[in-house]
């Protein structure tokens, strides 16, 4: 069931962009407004433009006359009761009738521009599941016949180039939206219901996308990127993807490191290729070749990913992450395995 899409923007979502820490490609929250990505953003582009146009020349208008008023020596009050024999009316006329087909022609040009970007033109070769989360975005590549290029990252999504994408839209809680304004309009994720998107780029990139509909404490630190890849650097990434964890069995402090992720970790975490099957968080199998952590509130230094552990709440307050307090022995095994989950 294809959800609600719109490319106007929301206060929340302003918010959250320039409060985040982490900025994928131009980095001016509002820079969508000049810079479209994709043949699903530029007509929601234009169509601002026009809208933001008109809401400006009617301000404009708007303010003429009330300087008009202002300063305008004002007559001596009238002696009856205002009424249509009395003059003016005809203004309330015209502004009416001007308004009413103002309104008529934003309206057709709504109701073209959504028609226009709600299927692409070829037929998408790639199909994605992403779940939402509080607070993050689980992406699943789940298409392909052959198991193993078929895999579960989280909140970066690797796409080829010129190529549309078909993106299957869950929550797995509330109501959030999945927004990448540079490259589509928004679509909101809903418990219990599939909604679909498509997202297209047009040129290599990494675009911010951003959850654009309130859901909770951390709602400004819900976002994700989309990563733009030439097809054979993007078969290349899914391949990689593909493989399981790697990691040098006799070293000392990689085994100390594996058994304390067992131990602590593996209940909500996934490394394929080790006995952590954990479904409730995002799967770490090739963690460091993400370019960012907590869904964008950090990025993806090992100095970084240590404090995220030791410190999820401080971060991210009322993140379903708890702190995991390490001793300096448990920080050293447990940062020498995470640097194998390349």
């Amino acid at each position: 069931m294809r959800g609600l899409r719109t490319g106007a923007g929301s206060f929340a979502l302003i918010l959250a962009l320039a409060a985040s820490p982490v900025h994928a490609g131009p980095a001016a929250p509002l820079n969508y407004f000049l810079h479209a990505a994709g043949p699903a953003a530029a007509p929601t582009q234009r169509l601002g433009w026009v809208l933001s146009a008109i809401a400006i020349l009617v301000t404009l208008i708007i303010a003429g006359l009330l300087v008009g008023a202002i300063v305008r020596r004002r007559p001596a009050p009238p002696t009856r009761p205002f009424n249509a024999e009395a003059g003016g009316m005809h203004w309330i006329y015209i502004g009416t009738g001007v308004s009413s087909i103002v309104l008529l022609a934003i309206l057709v040009y709504v109701l073209i521009t959504l028609e226009s970007v709600a299927s692409p033109a070829a037929h998408p070769q790639l199909t994605l599941t992403v779940t939402a989360y509080d607070w993050w975005w689980k992406v699943d590549y789940a298409d392909d016949p052959d198991p193993l290029r078929n895999f579960s990252t989280a909140n970066e999504i690797h796409i080829p180039v010129g190529q549309p994408v078909k993106i299957l839209l869950k929550s797995a809680d509330v109501v959030h939206a999945f927004w990448v304004p540079q490259l589509a309009g928004k679509t909101q994720t809903i418990p219990g219901q599939t909604n679909e998107q498509w997202i297209q780029a047009d040129q290599p990139g990494i675009f911010r996308g951003q959850c654009s509909q309130f859901c909770g404490a951390q709602h400004a630190h819900m976002a994700f990127e989309v990563v733009a890849q030439s097809p054979a650097d993007f078969a290349a990434w899914r391949a990689a993807q593909g493989r399981t964890a790697g990691g040098s069995a006799g070293d000392a402090a990689v085994a100390a490191g594996r058994h304390l992720f067992a131990e602590r970790c593996a209940g909500c975490h996934t490394i394929r290729g080790s006995d952590a099957a954990g479904l409730q968080a995002p799967d770490l199998t090739h963690l460091l070749s993400r370019r960012t952590l907590a869904a964008g509130a950090l990025t993806n230094t090992p100095e970084h990913l240590l404090d995220w552990i030791e410190h999820a709440q401080r971060i991210k307050p009322e993140a379903l992450m708890p702190d995991i307090p390490l001793t300096t022995g448990d920080a050293a095994a447990l940062s020498a395995y995470l640097a194998t989950l390349h």
